[in-house]
């Protein structure tokens, strides 16, 4: 059986937070913003679950270290998501840059 190296997810890795990174960094509206840290950390998971699956050593920590990712990208969009709708309350919008101050 033809087996894949590495390098094809290492390559989809680069490509998922490539893309992650350039939606962080050119929107304005804080849920694209969201959707870009969603995107590098699936990047993360991906280079995880292919260094544990080509490492023996590491073959059940990165998959652990994996589902802890998702542990943390689900608590962090949950407290983002409310952060956000608590802005829109106050603001009106939810624009990244209309958020210049602390309080509401």
């Amino acid at each position: 059986m033809n087996e894949l190296g590495i390098q094809p997810f290492l390559v989809l890795s680069a490509f998922l937070f490539a893309c992650g990174v350039v939606c962080v960094a050119s929107k304005r509206n804080a849920i694209g913003v969201l959707m870009g840290v969603e995107l590098i950390l699936n990047a993360a998971n991906v280079n995880l679950v292919a260094f544990a699956r080509f490492n023996p050593a590491f073959r059940l920590d990165g998959q652990v270290f994996a589902l802890l990712v998702i542990v943390l990208a689900a608590a962090e969009a949950a407290v983002a998501l409310a952060i956000i709708l608590n802005f829109y309350n106050n603001h009106g919008t939810v624009d990244v840059d209309e958020a210049d101050e602390l309080r509401g």
